[in-house]
């Protein structure tokens, strides 16, 4: 078996010979937008060198798994779908399998070792290396590949090549890794710690990205309020919202998002270029986490209750018509009756149009695994259920008060359950569902006559 770690491979071959013509490859993505991604970079370089997507493991020649750790059941669940790919590799020999991403950066060894029929396990740093280690196992075997630190001029260069989902949408990533130490979370140790790209290097991509046809751009970092404190241009350091006036002035460009910010980090000069730069969204993702002081302490996020709702309040009256969403952990080690109340409380005031809400699961490797006041499992559920409700409530809510508005909608594609009826996004990433076929990024005003718990119903205004 291959297996290196060292930071002196060769990149990205310049010049090569398309080898894998007529193969098919299959890509599973777990977990977040940033290993979504990555997949997308990926699976531009299997196009690249000659590879064409099958929808099923059934027709493909490689099959690349890329990996997500943030859940307690996480490995469950990949070490499961890699049982399930046995079959077809001893029915198969020729066929490649890799994993890549968090789980494998984390796990390393012990993919190889339960499940030997892996061909290629590679880490978050070097997703850029993959057509180069398939060429290594032609030619020696299985290969483990993991590289503990990232270079700052490899950190997903805007020259790879990129096979979108979407042609009008697209992420740029502006910084990976992170350097906070919040006490439940395993990232900073799967994908480093925090460097960030260039600006320069941000604007060049975004305009090519226009060239292609993309209209709307997420921007991507584990925590983008913190970009550019890594950088030193002519002694000056670039800072968020300066990065999102300059893409707001790239011709073309006609939404901009951005995911996720950091409560602790999030400054009014951002709040102020959302409100001043017309493409960028009225719509923030702000991850509260817990409404109990003491909790989130105990998580090291680095704010209280009261500062995050004085900040939400703050971004609310300068970018009005905001759209919030935001992250809750329930059942965190510790947390009380008293604290759970706290954060229905904060919820309330919030009232957040949408909510992703988890039970605490542990993370092997951080400080919150090793935690010992777990909260028992059926206390957990039914905080759970408790929060949920209230949340579905509030959205509905929200989405009732936009019945009777105006407001520009983009085309995503047709309806997966109508292919008469187009799913559409409002700048505040409100769903709406329009009657009718229309072309995938194309954008024009809609009166909202319906409201549904999660969806919104459009008619295009004459």
């Amino acid at each position: 078996m291959l297996q290196t770690t060292s930071l002196d491979m060769p990149g990205v071959r310049e010049v090569r010979q398309r080898t894998r013509e007529g193969q098919r490859y299959y890509i599973r993505t777990f977990g977040c937008q940033m290993n979504a991604h990555d997949s997308e970079r990926i699976a531009g370089l299997l196009e690249r060198d000659g590879m064409t997507p099958t929808e099923t493991v059934e027709d493909a020649d490689l099959i690349v798994l890329n990996t997500c750790t943030i859940r307690e059941n996480a490995d469950t669940k990949l070490f499961g779908y890699l049982g399930s790919l046995k079959r077809h590799k001893l029915a198969n020999p020729s066929l490649r399998i890799a994993v890549g991403g968090c789980s494998a950066q984390k796990q390393r060894e012990l993919i190889h070792e339960r499940a030997e029929w892996v061909d290629i396990v590679f880490g978050t740093h070097n997703t850029h290396r993959i057509v180069d280690l398939l060429d290594h196992v032609d030619e020696w075997g299985p290969v483990t590949e993991i590289w503990d630190e990232t270079k700052p001029e490899t950190i997903l260069p805007s020259g790879l090549p990129v096979q979108r989902e979407s042609e009008h949408s697209a992420w740029v990533t502006i910084t990976v890794g992170c350097n906070n130490s919040c006490t439940f979370c395993i990232v900073p140790i799967v994908r480093g710690p925090e460097i960030s790209r260039r600006p320069g290097d941000v604007i060049r991509e975004v305009e090519l990205l226009v060239s292609e046809g993309v209209k709307e751009v997420t921007l991507l970092g584990q925590n983008v309020n913190s970009y550019g404190r890594d950088l030193d241009l002519n002694g000056r350091k670039p800072l968020f919202a300066d990065l999102l006036r300059r893409v707001g002035q790239v011709a073309g460009v006609e939404r901009i998002r951005y995911t996720s910010p950091h409560p602790k980090d999030f400054r009014e000069d951002v709040a102020l270029a959302m409100a001043e730069t017309d493409a960028v969204c009225e719509q923030i993702h702000f991850p509260l986490q817990s409404g109990s002081d003491r909790v989130l302490a105990a998580m090291h996020r680095g704010y209280t209750a009261r500062r995050f709702l004085e900040k939400l309040e703050m971004m609310r009256s300068i970018v009005p018509g905001l759209a919030a969403s935001t992250d809750v952990i329930v059942g965190f080690p510790g947390e009380s009756d008293e604290d759970f109340e706290r954060t229905l409380e904060v919820m309330e005031q919030a009232r957040f149009d949408n909510a992703f809400m988890f039970q605490f699961s542990p993370r092997p490797g951080t400080p919150a695994a090793t935690m010992s006041d777990r909260v028992p499992g059926e206390v957990v559920q039914e905080r759970f259920d408790r929060l949920v409700q209230l949340q579905n409530g509030i959205t509905y809510e929200r989405n009732l008060e936009q019945v009777g508005g105006t407001f520009e909608v983009m085309v995503e594609g047709p309806s997966k359950r109508d292919p008469e009826t187009a799913t559409t996004r409002t700048r505040g990433a409100r769903i709406v569902h329009v009657a009718g076929v229309w072309e995938p990024g194309i954008s024009f005003p809609v009166v909202i006559t319906r409201a549904a718990p999660h969806y919104l119903v459009g008619s295009p205004v004459s």
